[in-house]
C-alpha cells in the first residue's frame, strides 16, 4: 500500500492534538507534532523549548536578544520552517502518518495521498477547555487564545503563499465542540478510510 498522510491544523484549545492521537491509535499510524520540534532543535543545535517557543512567534524575544543587529527574526523563523519542511517531507516518504500543524498541508500540497483537516471550535468552548481542562485562569486563557490564534494566522499566511483566505487548503473543517474528542476522531477516521484507503 502506498503511504498516505493526514495533516491536521487546529485552533488552540480545540483539542486538535488529542483528536490526532485518537486517530493515530485507530488507524495504527504514527502522529507527529512535538517530534518535529525535537528534530528541528537537534538540527539547529538549539534547546527544544527555544524552537517550540519561536517557531510561530515573529516577536521572538530570544532571537531579538541573540541577533540584536537585525540578522532578522524572519531569517531565523525561515530557517526553522525550512528545516521542518524537510523533516515533514522525509516523514511522508517513509511512512503513513498524521502530521499536526506546521503548514504540513501546504508543504505536502503535491503529495498524491494527503487529506488536510482543520479542527476548530467556538471561542466560548475553547475558553471553557482552557479553564476546565488546562486549569488556566480566565484572564490568562483569553490572552493565550488571542495570542496563539494571531501567531498561527500570521504563520500560515507567511508560509502558505497559495492561501488567500482562512478556508483555503483544507479538505475538511470540523467543529470539535459539537462532537467531542472521541466522536470527532471517529468521524475523521471513517473519512480517511473511505478517501485514502478505499
Amino acid at each position: 500500500m502506498d503511504n498516505y498522510v493526514v495533516t491536521i491544523s487546529r485552533q488552540f484549545a480545540s483539542f486538535g492534538r488529542s483528536i490526532a492521537q485518537k486517530m493515530s491509535e485507530e488507524l495504527q499510524i504514527e502522529f507527529y507534532d512535538r517530534d518535529i520540534v525535537e528534530a528541528t532543535a537537534k538540527r539547529m543545535g538549539q534547546p527544544i523549548p527555544v524552537i517550540s517557543n519561536e517557531e510561530e512567534n515573529s516577536n521572538s524575544v530570544f532571537f531579538r536578544r541573540k541577533y540584536p543587529l537585525g540578522m532578522g527574526v524572519a531569517n531565523i523563523q525561515d530557517e526553522i520552517f525550512n528545516i521542518q519542511t524537510n523533516i515533514i517531507r522525509d516523514i511522508a516518504k517513509k511512512e503513513s502518518c498524521i502530521i499536526v500543524g506546521r503548514c504540513a498541508g501546504s508543504v505536502l500540497k503535491d503529495y498524491a495521498k494527503c487529506l488536510n483537516i482543520y479542527i476548530y471550535a467556538p471561542y466560548e468552548s475553547r475558553l471553557k477547555n482552557c479553564i476546565d481542562t488546562f486549569q488556566m485562569e480566565p484572564k490568562a486563557a483569553r490572552k493565550m487564545i488571542k495570542d496563539i490564534d494571531k501567531a498561527r494566522e500570521n504563520y500560515r499566511y507567511r508560509y502558505c503563499p497559495e492561501v488567500d483566505n482562512p478556508y483555503d487548503g483544507y479538505d475538511i473543517m470540523i467543529d470539535s465542540s459539537h462532537f467531542g474528542i472521541d466522536m470527532t476522531a471517529k468521524i475523521l477516521v471513517d473519512i480517511v478510510k473511505n478517501v485514502l484507503l478505499g
